[in-house]
């Protein structure tokens, strides 16, 4: 058992650190308040391998690990989180679906231009009527002698008014209710197929999250991802992942509000003495870092396992739960720490507190993994 980054590791994360703080930084406020999508910096991840981490060389990627994946995402995460979301939804659910349940021919035409950020990737499940309950899904798709015929709408998908490709989920067997969603992969352009809403949000605004819809959209017999009616199946095998992200990108923001605190707390002086040295303010800085540390060493025991092929639906499920709710109170701790300062723009924990409140929902609700683990639990 190694407690330790590897030389690799800390190359890595010092590389994405001086890259976010020298490419992102200057334009968080920007991008923030003009809900500015960071197309330039999203190519220019891709160029670095980071869009196409986990997967294989042969397949464009960069051949690193879940470790090294949530590294990225920390690191990126701590300067905004509306890159690191950005990251997330393309690698671990759009590209990941397509890697683990594509075949070979679907797997060589998406991957390498998903891998280089050529091509941005978006991930529809979430529907107006089905959210916690994936299994109410709506949109059909209804086989046909040349393929299939989509219609309907999907809500909540990160990165969709800039994907090239969507993967989405719908109805083809309604009798077998969610043994009966298969997995579909969309191109950007195909007739009947387009984004609708660009939703107005609390916070990571930089992202772009919006429906996608479906009217008549006809796809070929190959464009089918994984096998018939195994489509929510795979999902939730694609979620296990995917919440190791969103524990990273809980961290990232939780690490970047609290290193916000910290260096303010030192700076800031109130009755003749910095605050750092009331004990108050003390114990604040104690919990938010204990806080972080659980979360880190939950997460990197998920993506450990993970890249040694082992499950890990409970512990990436207590990964996410515990990282997005403890990067909440910090966040929280770190607004209280600046008083008045903090709920005012000039200072970057105002933005990590509304971004942070969406850990606790994306993929998968609290309340949601709190009932998957506990079914883990009770398995055993």
């Amino acid at each position: 058992m190694e407690f330790e980054y590897t030389p690799e590791q800390i190359h890595l994360r010092k590389s994405v650190r001086e890259f976010a703080e020298g490419e992102i930084a200057p334009h968080v406020l920007e991008w923030d308040e003009g809900q500015i999508f960071p197309l330039e910096v999203v190519h220019k991840l891709g160029r670095l391998g980071y869009m196409g981490s986990i997967f294989p060389e042969e397949l464009g990627g960069a051949g690193m690990g879940y470790i090294e994946y949530s590294i990225i995402i920390e690191e990126l995460s701590r300067v905004d989180g509306s890159v690191g979301i950005i990251l997330a939804a393309h690698t671990s659910l759009c590209s990941n679906h397509i890697y683990k349940m594509g075949g070979e021919e679907q797997r060589r035409r998406y991957l390498p231009k998903l891998a280089s950020g050529e091509w941005i990737g978006c991930w529809s499940l979430t529907e107006p009527e089905a959210g916690s309950d994936a299994a109410g899904t709506r949109t059909t798709a209804v086989k046909e002698e040349c393929g299939w015929v989509l219609n309907g709408a999907k809500t909540f998908t990160t990165n969709a008014h800039h994907a090239d490709v969507c993967v989405a989920m719908a109805v083809t067997d309604r009798a077998a209710a969610q043994h009966g969603i298969s997995a579909f992969i969309v191109d950007k352009g195909t007739p009947g197929f387009r984004p609708g809403k660009k939703e107005n949000k609390l916070g990571l605004r930089a992202s772009a999250t919006g429906e996608v819809i479906f009217e008549g959209c006809r796809l070929g017999p190959g464009q089918l991802l994984g096998r018939l009616n195994d489509g929510f199946v795979d999902s939730l095998k694609v979620l296990d992942g995917g919440r190791i992200s969103i524990a990273a990108l809980s961290i990232g923001m939780a690490q970047g509000a609290y290193d916000a605190a910290l260096r303010y707390s030192k700076l800031r002086r109130q009755f003749g003495r910095p605050i750092s040295e009331f004990q108050a303010i003390q114990h604040k800085l104690v919990d938010m870092a204990v806080d972080l540390d659980a979360a880190r060493l939950l997460n990197y025991r998920a993506a450990w396992m993970l890249d040694r092929g082992m499950r890990v639906t409970r512990e990436s499920a207590m990964a996410k739960l515990f990282a997005s709710e403890a990067a909440v109170r910090i966040a929280n701790e770190a607004v209280q720490i600046h008083g008045g300062y903090g709920y005012i723009k000039d200072y970057p924990v105002e933005k990590f507190y509304r971004d942070v409140k969406l850990c606790t929902i994306g993929e998968g609700t609290s309340e949601i993994q709190r009932m998957v683990i506990a079914r883990q639990l009770l398995k055993s």
